[in-house]
């Protein structure tokens, strides 16, 4: 049976898009289908998509009792954050182990937390002098941004880099790493199991999506060149 996916978004949705555009790609074989996008804003550019796209788009009231109607009315098996700013409440979490989904601009643990998101974390980055920032997909759990890793998807960052233009260089590996995350997850070839992942990061991941236990010198060197043809 395939996963019914339920996709929260605060934003334009351009990961709701990009999600979309894989699942459409690989047809039946794709381990699930969102069957609803949500979004605290009712202006958001996500509803407009989800709607564009045939599929239920539906603004909710931030809390505990609208997102569980809003799960149950569409007999959701799993959830993805994309851009979604606000903290899942902690009983949802508990109902939905290892089946809530977020994606992050940064390499977490690193320029995470509370506040942390959008341009926030780009400036933060380049104050901080790091070379490396990249995308990273992981678990949720009760508090922002410490569930557990997935998967990561690094990019450089340059000396010239605005937080603009580093946001767009995230942004394309976000792109390709977020779909393919959330399509093994669908599937169940990666799970979450006694807190930790268990499965292949070849599992319906490409290129640069890794696994963070399993990387090293050459993979990083190669996601690095990966995310300049992004």
């Amino acid at each position: 049976m395939s996963t019914r996916i339920a996709v929260l978004a605060s934003g334009r949705g351009s990961n709701l898009h990009a999600l979309l555009d894989h699942l459409d790609t690989l047809g039946d074989r794709r381990g699930g289908s969102v069957v609803v996008v949500a979004s605290d804003r009712s202006d958001a550019g996500a509803l407009a998509l989800a709607r564009e796209r045939g599929i239920a788009a539906e603004h909710i009231e931030p809390g505990e009792k609208s997102l569980r109607g809003l799960l149950g009315h569409h007999r959701v098996d799993m959830i993805v954050l994309a851009g979604y700013l606000r903290l899942i409440p902690e009983t949802i979490v508990r109902e939905y182990p290892g089946r809530i989904l977020n994606v992050h601009p940064a390499l977490l643990p690193a320029f995470g937390g509370m506040g942390m998101y959008g341009e926030r974390v780009h400036r933060a980055v380049l104050a901080s002098g790091a070379r490396v920032s990249g995308a990273t997909v992981h678990f949720v759990d009760e508090a922002y941004d410490r569930g557990t890793i997935i998967a990561q998807w690094p990019v450089p960052v340059f000396p010239d880099d605005t937080p603009h233009v580093l946001a767009a260089r995230v942004l394309r590996a976000e792109h390709r790493l977020l779909p393919r995350v959330v399509d093994a997850v669908a599937a169940g070839r990666l799970r979450l199991i006694d807190g930790k992942v268990r499965g292949s990061s070849a599992s319906g991941t490409e290129h640069a999506a890794f696994l963070l236990e399993s990387v090293d010198d050459a993979t990083l060197a190669a996601a690095i060149e990966s995310s300049l043809a992004c």
